[in-house]
C-alpha cells in the first residue's frame, strides 16, 4: 500500500522510502533540479528542487527527502519560487556572459532555469572566474568560468564510468572541479568518452569542435573531401533538426554533404563490415591456438584508452583490429584514390561519429600511416547539425542524391555496431556462417538486443558451442572483467563499449539526452537491420570487391598492413 501525499491540493501516491522527487516526476510533476541523475544516489547540493513541506520550518530538498508518512507538500508557492530564483541568480552572478556565443546556447539548463524563473537582470555582481580555458585535448575543450559546481561530471565519471578523471579540489569559495593534480585534459586519465558532456548542464564542458576547419578544403583545387558517417548518426541527427527523433536521415547527409562540396560520402557501416570478416579471421586464430582469454573487441576507441590505463595485462586479448572508422579511413586513404581516380590530388578524409574519442583515436601515432593521420578531422552529431544548419537547405523540399555507385558506400550487419551488443550480433552471423556453412537467422540472436547493461548468450556453430556477450558502461565492463580474470565466467567472444547502451548513446549526441530516447535511436538501427536485403558481412557486394581489389583475403598481410593495429600500456596522472 502506497503513501498518500497531498500535493499542491490533490492527492498522489508514493511508495515508502522513495523520494519526493520521484514521486512528483512518476505523476507528472515537474519540479526542476540540475544535481540529481537518474540512476545515481541523490546529493541535495544544488537546492534547486526545494518545496514546502508542512510542519516543517525549513524547505526540504525533494531529490533527497524520502517519504516514511503522509505529507502535504506546495512546490511552486512564493517562498519556493524565490528560494529557487536566489538560487539561480547567484550561479549568474560570476557566470560568463557570452550566451551568443556558447556552444551550448538553446541547451544550456542554467539558461533554462533563468528563463523559467523570469530573471532578466543580475542583480547580484561577482567577481568573474580567473580560470583559464583547457584546450589541450583533442576531443573535450574545458572551461572552468562556466562550470557551476553541480558535480554531475564527477559522478558521471567516476560511477558509471569508473574513470575518476574529474574531482571536487579545494574548499569554500574556492571550491573547483579539477582534474588530477589541476593538469590539462590531455595529461590526466580522461579517455574522452564524452559523458561529462551529455551530464554538464552549461557549456563548462563541451567537444573540441572541427567542422569549420573544413571550409579551407571544400572547393579547394587539388583536394578530394570525403566524408565518412556512422549509423548513430544517421538515427539520431533527426532530433536536432525538428523531425521526429529515431529518423533515418542518411539520405538527407548525403544529400546536404554533396551539395555542402564534399567530393564523396560513404557509411562507416562499410569498415564496419570488412572489420567483421577480419575480426571472424582473428577468433578463429585464437580458438585455434588455444587462447584462455576472451576475444575483447577493440572497435570503441574509449574502452581501449581505458585497458591500457587500468588493465594493461588485458592488451594481448584485444582484438588487433583497428575500429570500423578508422578502417573506414583506411579504405578511403588507400583503396577510394583508385576507384575515382583521384591522381594526384590529396584526399582529405572526414568522419561524423557520435563518438567524442575518436577525435582522440584519430590523432593515435598507431591509426597514422607515416605519420600521416588515416582520419583527418573528426565532428560529432552536433556538429554535424550545425552544419546542415549552416548550409540553408530546406530539408522538407530537398531532393535526396542517389548514392554513386561505382563507389562502394554502403554496409549490412555493420549497421548494428551502433549500438551496444550490435557488434557481437552482427560478427556471430559471419562466424556461424564460417563455422557451419550455413546462415544463422537474425531472430536467434535475440538475446543481444535486450535492453540490458549485459548481454550474453550460446551459440552452436557446427561442433562448436560458443560463449558471446557484451557489456556496456565502464562500471559494469569492470566488473565483468574481474569475473573472467578470478574465472567466474567463462566467454569466447566480449564486446565493450564504454558509453551505456552503445553509439547511440555517445558523447557527441543531441542534447539532453535521455532513456526513452536511446531505445528510440536504437529501435532505428534494429529497423535498418530488420528491414535490410542483405544482413551478413560476408555477403555484401561491397565487401567482396573490396577483398578482390585490395585485400586478397581476411587476415592476408594486406589486412594486417591496413586494418590491424598494436596497443600499449598507458602511464598517466591517476
Amino acid at each position: 500500500m502506497g503513501i498518500q501525499l497531498e500535493v499542491n491540493g490533490s492527492l498522489i501516491e508514493a511508495e515508502k522510502g522513495e523520494t519526493i522527487l520521484s514521486a512528483l516526476n512518476r505523476n507528472g510533476l515537474h519540479v526542476p533540479t540540475i544535481c540529481s541523475m537518474k540512476g545515481l544516489s541523490p546529493t541535495g547540493a544544488c537546492r534547486m528542487c526545494v518545496v514546502e513541506v508542512e510542519g516543517r520550518e525549513n524547505l526540504v530538498p525533494s531529490c533527497s527527502f524520502p517519504v516514511e508518512e503522509a505529507l502535504k507538500i506546495t512546490t511552486h508557492s512564493p517562498r519556493v519560487l524565490k528560494a529557487r530564483k536566489i538560487n539561480v541568480e547567484l550561479l549568474l552572478s560570476n557566470h560568463p556572459d557570452d550566451c551568443l556565443y556558447c556552444e551550448r546556447n538553446g541547451s544550456c539548463e542554467l539558461q533554462s532555469l533563468a528563463e523559467n524563473l523570469n530573471i532578466r537582470e543580475r542583480r547580484m555582481p561577482g567577481n568573474k572566474s580567473p580560470y583559464k580555458i583547457d584546450r589541450s585535448s583533442p576531443a573535450i575543450v574545458r572551461d572552468p568560468s562556466k562550470c557551476i559546481l553541480c558535480g554531475r561530471c564527477v559522478r558521471i565519471c567516476e560511477e558509471r564510468m569508473a574513470t575518476s578523471a574529474l574531482d571536487f579540489a579545494y574548499r569554500g569559495n574556492e571550491l573547483r572541479i579539477s582534474t588530477t593534480l589541476g593538469k590539462p585534459l590531455n595529461f590526466s586519465n580522461c579517455i574522452a568518452c564524452g559523458q561529462c558532456l551529455l551530464a554538464c548542464p552549461t557549456g563548462a564542458l563541451i567537444e573540441h569542435v572541427q567542422f569549420p576547419e573544413l571550409d579551407s578544403h571544400l572547393h579547394a583545387p587539388g583536394k578530394v573531401v570525403v566524408a565518412q558517417y556512422t549509423t548513430a548518426v544517421a538515427v539520431s541527427v533527426a532530433e536536432m533538426l525538428g523531425k521526429k527523433p529515431g529518423t533515418d536521415m542518411s539520405g538527407i547527409i548525403r544529400t546536404v554533404l554533396l551539395r555542402y562540396g564534399f567530393d564523396h560520402v560513404i557509411e562507416s557501416s562499410l569498415g564496419a563490415d570488412v572489420m567483421i570478416m577480419e575480426q571472424v579471421a582473428v577468433f578463429q586464430e585464437r580458438k585455434k591456438e588455444g587462447s584462455s582469454l576472451p576475444l575483447i573487441t577493440s572497435s570503441c576507441p574509449a574502452w581501449v584508452q581505458y585497458v591500457e590505463q587500468y588493465f594493461p595485462e588485458l592488451i594481448p586479448a584485444l582484438s588487433p583490429l583497428k575500429s570500423p572508422q578508422q578502417i573506414g579511413g583506411s579504405l578511403v586513404k588507400n583503396w577510394l584514390p583508385e576507384i575515382i581516380q583521384a591522381g594526384d590530388k590529396e584526399i582529405v578524409s572526414v568522419l561524423i561519429s557520435s563518438c567524442t574519442a575518436a577525435k582522440n583515436e584519430a590523432r593515435r601515432v598507431e591509426m597514422t600511416s607515416s605519420g600521416i593521420a588515416i582520419i583527418d578531422y573528426v565532428i560529432t552529431t552536433r556538429e554535424l547539425a550545425r552544419l546542415i544548419r549552416l548550409s540553408g537547405l530546406d530539408l522538407d523540399h530537398l531532393e535526396e542524391i542517389a548514392p554513386d555507385m561505382s563507389v562502394p558506400g554502403s554496409g549490412t550487419a555493420g549497421n548494428l555496431t551502433g549500438v551496444a551488443g550490435g557488434e557481437v550480433e552482427a560478427t556471430s552471423r559471419t562466424l556461424y556462417h564460417h563455422l557451419s556453412g550455413k546462415d544463422i537467422l537474425p531472430s536467434k540472436l535475440h538475446r543481444f538486443r535486450v535492453n540490458k547493461a549485459y548481454r550474453e548468450m550460446s551459440i552452436k556453430a557446427g561442433k562448436q558451442e560458443l560463449r558471446i556477450a557484451s557489456v556496456s558502461g565502464l562500471s559494469h565492463a569492470v566488473k565483468l572483467i574481474e569475473e573472467i580474470k578470478a574465472g567466474k565466467r567463462s566467454i569466447d567472444l566480449l564486446e565493450v563499449m564504454a558509453c551505456p547502451g552503445g553509439c547511440t548513446n555517445g558523447g557527441g549526441q543531441p542534447l539532453p539526452v535521455d532513456d526513452h530516447l536511446i531505445r528510440i535511436r536504437s529501435k532505428a538501427v534494429y529497423d535498418m537491420d530488420n528491414g535490410a536485403n542483405i544482413q551478413e558481412a560476408h555477403k555484401n557486394p561491397h565487401v567482396i570487391k573490396i577483398y578482390e581489389d585490395l585485400l586478397g583475403e581476411p587476415g592476408s598481410k594486406v589486412s594486417r598492413d591496413l586494418l590491424y593495429t598494436t596497443f600499449t600500456k598507458r602511464d598517466v596522472l591517476l
